[in-house]
C-alpha cells in the first residue's frame, strides 16, 4: 500500500528551496553555467537529492516553470472563448516579456528538443485544450489546439527569440482577431 503524500512536508520543502536556488541563480548568470552542483550548494539540498528527484537540469526547469505557470499564470475561464483567448494571449506576452521570460522561452526550447522532459509543454496543451473544449460546450465553437498554437503561442515565443522583442497586449488581441477570423 502506498503512502499517501502530505501536502507540505519535507519534499514540498526541498521543492521550493531547489525552485528558489534555480530562480536566484538565473538572475545572476546565464544558462550555460548552470549546473545542478550549483543549485544543490544555493539551496542547502544535497546534491543527491537533487539528481535523484529531477534527474536532470532540463526536467528540474520543465518542474519550475510548470510550477511558476500555475501558479501565476492559470489558464483563464472568463466565461467567453474570446474572453479566455484575449486572457491567456495578453497573459502569455506578459510572461515571455517579464522578469521570469528567459526560463520560458529555454524550457520550452529544452523541451522540444528532449522527448522525455515534455510535461511544460504536456500540461500546458491539456489545460489549453480543456479551455478550448469550455467553449465547444457553451456551444461557441472552438478551434483546433494546434491552429491555437500556430497563431497565437508560436508568434509571441518567435518574437521575443528571433527578434528580441516582445509582443504586447495589443499585438496579442490581433492575435486572438487573427485566429477567431479563421474560424469563420
Amino acid at each position: 500500500m502506498q503512502q499517501a503524500r502530505r501536502p507540505g512536508g519535507r519534499s514540498a520543502r526541498v521543492r521550493q528551496q531547489v525552485h528558489e536556488a534555480v530562480l536566484d541563480l538565473l538572475s545572476e548568470q546565464d544558462w550555460h553555467s548552470l549546473s545542478i552542483p550549483q543549485i544543490a550548494e544555493r539551496s542547502g539540498v544535497h546534491q543527491a537529492t537533487v539528481y535523484r528527484r529531477w534527474g536532470t537540469l532540463e526536467a528540474l526547469v520543465d518542474d519550475v516553470v510548470m510550477e511558476r505557470l500555475s501558479q501565476e499564470s492559470p489558464v483563464p475561464d472568463t466565461g467567453s472563448l474570446r474572453g479566455d483567448l484575449e486572457a491567456y494571449a495578453v497573459q502569455l506576452a506578459a510572461d515571455v516579456a517579464g522578469p521570469l521570460g528567459a526560463l520560458y522561452i529555454r524550457a520550452a526550447q529544452i523541451s522540444t528538443r528532449t522527448h522525455e522532459h515534455q510535461t511544460y509543454l504536456t500540461d500546458r496543451a491539456v489545460q489549453l485544450q480543456d479551455m478550448l473544449e469550455r467553449a465547444a460546450k457553451r456551444g461557441e465553437g472552438s478551434t483546433d489546439l494546434l491552429e491555437f498554437m500556430e497563431v497565437i503561442i508560436a508568434p509571441v515565443y518567435y518574437h521575443a527569440m528571433f527578434f528580441n522583442r516582445p509582443i504586447g497586449p495589443d499585438h496579442a488581441r490581433t492575435l486572438v482577431d487573427r485566429l477567431l477570423r479563421l474560424r469563420k
